[in-house]
């Protein structure tokens, strides 16, 4: 069927270099944006039933599944909820490695958006791929930097996707320091790798586009927020993670298949590496400080399209903060990591590289789970998105459908969704009259 007269319609029926499927509509008349719906079409995955019956030992690995980018985030979740039901505190060296493990999964997976999936469209590339024939040299760059990050990974959890050696209390196998030692050199290469790229990304020419979000992220005294801290935002919310809940809801959009998070009922949030960065630059490393001040990148960013720098600032500081963990770890007999269960509730919140990243499950005397609720940084930033996509669309108008169709999928990718997780991207559609 042909469109109406006066009607432009462009439609997109697959958008690659993004984890998962959906599409965006919009709807323009007289130059103002008259509806707008970002929507995600694929099955609901109803994890949390998968874990419902189960025993609380058993969520590490199953949520492990849910993403084969950042398991280890839905890992560090789940094993923190349960031992808060438990009131088990976990050893200082199961701490420590914990935080390495998550430098581990922020390295690989910022190194694979950055260059894979979002560096393509500020060089104009369709894909990696095409882009290699033309910078070969960063692309050789970004896989070693990946690679580096999968080993730790591997070497803590088992494997590099899925891992299996982490559990309720620590781990099942506890490395020994020369299983560490050549890791630590290639960190030392990665870092400088990350440094280089930073500088050679901030030369990329960023959109101008801004807006008055609120961001949202952890916050910790001591260092900069991965596993534990209390929730704060650039709009003064400051609380813990037990009261998360209290503030935050999913709402069921008819258009989409995953569910919209809100704060305090119809506030939109931004979580993930921007955010981060704007709550707790100070609490970086002073090596990491000075790379974002060499590049210009301060706190106060409003830029969305300026995300590509951060993750690749967070890439420099988790090679740098890895290498430290390296060199405080010493190898420990007998680390007590048994967890006998407890009926009760517990949250908890880790910062997944996408953003914040929320799990509560509800255990008996036997340690068998009641119910579960998982909240992924995707859900959180889903009407943030749709916001953004409305304000690119009123922007940028004035381009023809196809231009505009790819500032559209480049605005999605500055959140890096995980799509599939947040199911509990992108087709186009531009109506013009």
């Amino acid at each position: 069927m042909k469109p109406a007269k006066n009607t432009r319609v462009v439609k997109l029926d697959y958008i690659a270099r993004v984890e998962g499927e959906g599409s965006f509509y919009v709807k323009v008349k007289d130059h103002k944006v008259q509806e707008s719906k970002l929507k995600i079409f694929e099955p609901p995955r109803f994890f949390e039933g998968f874990l419902t019956g189960r025993s609380f030992l058993e969520t590490p690995d199953i949520t492990a599944r849910i993403c084969g980018i950042c398991p280890v985030a839905y890992q560090m979740s789940s094993v923190h909820a349960m031992e808060k039901i438990c009131e088990f505190s976990v050893h200082p060296t199961v701490r420590a490695l914990r935080r390495l493990l998550y430098c581990g999964e922020w390295i690989e997976s910022h190194a694979l958006h950055t260059f894979m999936l979002h560096i393509p469209d500020f060089l104009g590339y369709p894909d990696a791929i095409t882009m290699a024939m033309d910078h070969r040299d960063w692309v050789e760059k970004a896989l070693k930097l990946k690679k580096t990050g999968n080993d730790i990974v591997n070497i803590l959890g088992g494997r590099e996707i899925h891992p299996i050696n982490v559990k309720v209390g620590g781990f099942y196998r506890y490395p020994q320091p020369t299983d560490l030692t050549d890791i630590r050199k290639r960190l030392e290469e990665a870092q400088e790798i990350a440094h280089e790229a930073a500088i050679w990304m901030a030369g990329l020419s960023f959109p101008e586009f801004t807006s008055d979000y609120e961001f949202l992220a952890l916050h910790h005294p001591d260092e900069y927020p991965m596993n534990e801290g209390r929730i704060i935002s650039s709009n003064g919310l400051d609380m813990a993670v037990e009261e998360y809940e209290d503030h935050f809801t999913e709402e069921h959009m008819d258009y989409s298949t995953t569910l919209h998070t809100t704060l305090n009922g119809d506030k939109t949030v931004f979580t993930g590496p921007l955010a981060r960065f704007n709550l707790n630059f100070d609490l970086l490393s002073k090596a990491t400080q000075r790379l974002a001040r060499k590049i210009n990148l301060m706190p106060g960013c409003n830029n969305p399209f300026k995300s590509l720098l951060v993750r690749m600032v967070e890439t420099f500081y988790a090679c740098e903060h890895a290498v430290y963990l390296i060199d405080q770890y010493k190898f420990q007999e007998g680390i007590e990591d048994h967890v006998e269960p407890c009926a009760g509730t517990g949250q908890a919140v880790t910062e997944a590289p996408r953003g914040i990243l929320f799990h509560r499950y509800t255990i008996d005397d036997n340690g068998l789970i009641q119910n579960a609720r998982i909240v992924a940084p995707t859900s959180h930033n889903q009407r943030v998105m749709e916001q953004d996509l409305r304000l690119v669309v009123e922007k940028f108008q004035h381009l023809g459908d196809q231009l505009l169709t790819e500032q559209c999928e480049q605005a999605v990718r500055n959140y890096d969704p995980c799509i599939s997780c947040s199911t509990h991207f992108l087709k186009v559609n531009i109506e013009r009259e």
